[in-house]
């Protein structure tokens, strides 16, 4: 793990270097860490390193500036680790974390950190208590359903995507689609451009996608019922392990163990079907917003950690 840590460092350093080259700004990367499979739990000997990354220019004047500012960085390290960094500048963090969008949020959280400038416990824990638990929940839903329809279900989707299960595919290329909510079968003509059909990827991983995200929906829409409104581990197996039994099936805990499983052993890409299902998949479109809504964070508490973040880079923040 060591030698990890020193690869992220060595590439940040480079990518700060890279970034004043290119765009004519130099940059400190105040907060390096873990995203993807390695911080959920799910890694496997094949698996690259996701990093997460938030930077601060050094010149203030960056933001004064007319013309386009860039607010996030993506860059792939070709070395002895694979190493792909993602992440925002300072501004575009906060206002992601404001909109408590989960990658922003797992981010602050992860439980892997390569480079820490500055008190990462104290923003987490006041974004902790004060995210949007309904715009996390329908983030949650959303990734389901549409990894769902996009790599599980061979389905037939519409202008409108909305879909329709192919039941049979004939000798000539035409479908013959069903209607979910009146259960009768239509052919559609294989040169019908009103449809495109879903390319399936039923794999091992494709399926944990799908799994892991309906179910900490339907655990965070579950526990908010309860008055609870419980944030799911980042790390997927623990999640398994300590909060899903409240809330699931002994079935459904087994097959999604099987999956972590085989993720684990280097059998993302094995092709087992959809384990998943449709209905699962589809999580609840409307929840109570008198349940599930709060406001969101204070934008004068985000700024205060704003100028945190700069005065960690050695930096004023800008006016």
């Amino acid at each position: 793990m060591s030698d990890v840590h020193d690869a992220v460092n060595d590439f940040l350093d480079e990518l700060e270097g890279e970034y004043a080259d290119q765009q004519g700004v130099e940059i400190t990367c105040i907060l390096a860490v873990s995203r993807g499979s390695h911080a959920w739990g799910l890694d496997s000997p094949e698996s690259d390193y996701d990093v997460g990354v938030v930077y601060v220019p050094r010149d203030c004047r960056h933001y004064a500036h007319l013309g386009k500012r860039e607010s996030s960085i993506n860059q792939e390290y070709d070395g002895d680790v694979d190493i792909e960094v993602q992440g925002w500048d300072v501004t575009k963090f906060a206002e992601l974390l404001l909109e408590s969008n989960e990658q922003a949020i797992d981010t602050l959280r992860s439980p892997i950190v390569y480079r820490e400038c500055f008190d990462r416990q104290s923003l987490w824990e006041y974004i902790r208590a004060s995210y949007n638990p309904m715009a996390l929940y329908h983030t949650y839903r959303a990734v389901a359903k549409n990894n769902y329809r996009k790599y599980l279900s061979h389905h037939l989707v519409d202008g409108k995507n909305d879909t329709y299960p192919i039941v049979r595919i004939d000798d000539d290329g035409n479908y013959l689609v069903r209607h979910r909510e009146t259960g009768e079968d239509e052919w559609i003509a294989h040169d019908d451009e009103r449809y495109s059909e879903t390319q399936v990827r039923q794999t091992v991983k494709r399926n944990l996608v799908v799994a892991s995200n309906a179910m900490y929906a339907d655990y965070l829409r579950i526990t908010g019922e309860r008055g609870e409104h419980t944030l799911p581990n980042v790390d997927f197996p623990t999640f398994l392990d300590e909060q899903a039994p409240d809330v699931f099936d002994e079935s459904l805990l087994e097959t999604v163990q099987e999956l972590v499983e085989l993720k684990r052993a280097g059998r993302g890409s094995e092709i087992v079907g959809d384990l998943i299902g449709y209905d699962f998949a589809h999580r609840p479109k409307d929840i109570d917003p008198a349940v599930h809504a709060r406001r969101s964070p204070d934008p004068n508490r985000l700024n205060e950690f704003i100028d945190i973040m700069f005065e960690a880079a050695g930096e004023e923040s800008p006016e």
